[in-house]
């Protein structure tokens, strides 16, 4: 069989499309979830890659720090973006190799490091994100005002009803 000839690839939110009404309402919540969410970051990822030469980890990266003006130690950057210090280190240290981050000491800890977006970061950042934002209003655009409100509202539902379903010490 070519690859022209295999059918198209099948989500798992549309493989329960034909569940009876009713049928595990909340794996099919989840999946329908899943796949939107799966679907916009794949193409803010394409969009990342195709105008600005970068990946969604440094943008997310270049983010964190552009919310904290006075920087960020790694161990904090690695708790905002839910990844290994492992990974931000290296992140990190390809960031400051490309003049948009530096490290400085933490005042009165001359031990600990802070990273902090430098001018050039901050440029390319605000470049980033304002056409991120463009983009996400753009794949958006299919939802009038009034349904984006509604779905806010009942995502917020939804998490409140995760959180509440977590025990506490693994609460985010």
């Amino acid at each position: 069989m070519s690859p022209d000839s295999l059918p198209p690839a099948i989500d798992a939110e549309t493989a329960l499309a034909h569940a009876p009404p009713g049928h595990k309402d909340e794996l099919r919540l989840w999946l329908r979830m899943l796949t939107t969410t799966t679907l916009i970051e794949g193409e803010i990822r394409r969009r990342l890659r195709r105008d600005f030469d970068t990946t969604l980890p440094r943008f997310d990266l270049l983010a964190a720090l552009d919310r904290a003006p006075a920087g960020l130690s790694l161990g904090e950057v690695s708790r905002r973006m839910m990844v290994s210090n492992g990974n931000v280190t290296g992140l990190a240290a390809r960031l400051v190799e490309d003049g948009l981050v530096e490290r400085r000491a933490r005042p009165g800890d001359r031990r600990a490091q802070l990273l902090r977006l430098t001018a050039k970061g901050r440029r390319d950042f605000a470049r980033q994100s304002a056409a991120h934002e463009a983009w996400i209003a753009e794949l958006l655009s299919g939802l009038s005002a009034v349904e984006r409100g509604a779905l806010f509202r009942l995502l917020g539902h939804a998490k409140i009803s995760v959180r509440t379903a977590l025990p506490e010490e693994e609460t985010p």
